[in-house]
């Protein structure tokens, strides 16, 4: 198990992606490097790429972080309280981009791994990751082509996989207090640990490796089309789905918060200008109505 081998990967994904994003937008990234000293128990690094008022992305951002900890952050125990009081470390690699133009969607994608160390000497590890779509006007072009590269990502590895992770998915991006799926989906996976660490190191490099193939052609295809006033007035709404799912359900906003974590960088999936109306329901016909009817239904895409 060599956390280094993964840190390797993580600092390359993330160089990766950024430099094609910024052929498509036609602006370089802030590239902000941080380092945490000890303190409350835990150290830090990483690097923190960002985008503000792009030619095509509105706000985007690219982290990867490496943190340590002398016990466990509740979160991360929450399911294994056996590891409660362990020293451990995460490392990850996660964006979120959130084009101006309402026709593009926006995207999020994360590939992480855990290490616990217990005291007699065993090492517990687990990979997490995935990544999906959150569109405010629907093509269902589009949203086929990113499930179905989502599915040649796992198609190597096991058959079983997509399915299983396409529904993860499809349940932990849910607003349970709204009743109401935060997009279209892709695939999310947690805990993952069997059969063996290369195997699960494995999977999570061909799912971070495909988030350029699954996202870009859509960006490339929806950043110059015309829209108006409306079609930016329901984006703004929309959006605020995206905040209050990252404020009240996401676990890895969570878990950094809860391990002291760089707030700036945990929070830098939040989009820049957002939008909220009391009890607002779409006209029926429209395609903003289309969007809740179609596209949040859960539905095999490929």
């Amino acid at each position: 198990m060599d956390s280094n081998a993964v840190k390797t990967y993580l600092l390359d994904l993330q160089q990766r992606i950024v430099e094609r994003l910024e052929q498509v937008d036609g602006k370089q990234f802030l590239r902000d490097k941080w380092q945490r000293p000890s303190g409350k128990g835990t150290i830090g690094e990483g690097i923190s790429c960002i985008i503000e008022e792009g030619n095509v992305i509105e706000r985007g951002g690219v982290a990867f972080s490496h943190v340590q900890g002398d016990n466990m952050p509740a979160s991360a125990t929450a399911h294994r309280p056996e590891l409660a009081g362990c020293r451990w470390e995460a490392m990850g690699m996660s964006l979120v981009m959130h084009p101006r133009n309402p026709y593009a969607p926006t995207s999020h994608a994360n590939v992480r791994m855990f290490m616990a160390y217990k005291p007699d000497g065993d090492t517990v590890f687990w990979f997490g990751g995935g990544t999906d779509l959150t569109p405010y006007y629907g093509f269902e072009e589009d949203v086929a082509h990113f499930h179905q590269t989502c599915k040649n990502a796992l198609a190597p590895f096991d058959p079983s996989l997509h399915p299983k992770f396409k529904k993860w998915c499809d349940e932990y991006f849910f607003l349970k207090h709204r009743n109401e799926a935060r997009g279209t989906g892709g695939i999310f996976f947690d805990d993952l640990s069997e059969p063996d660490f290369d195997t699960c190191f494995a999977i999570m490099q061909s799912v971070g490796n495909h988030y350029l193939d699954a996202y870009l052609p859509i960006l490339e295809k929806r950043k110059d089309t015309p829209y108006g006033e409306r079609e930016r007035d329901f984006q703004l709404y929309r959006r605020g789905r995206y905040v209050e799912f990252n404020l009240v359900v996401d676990r890895g906003t969570i878990f950094g918060l809860q391990s002291n974590g760089r707030t700036e960088s945990i929070l830098l999936s939040m989009p820049p200008l957002v939008k909220w109306r009391y009890d607002w329901h779409p006209e029926k016909g429209t395609p903003e109505a289309e969007l809740y009817e179609k596209f949040l239904v859960p539905k095999d895409w490929v």
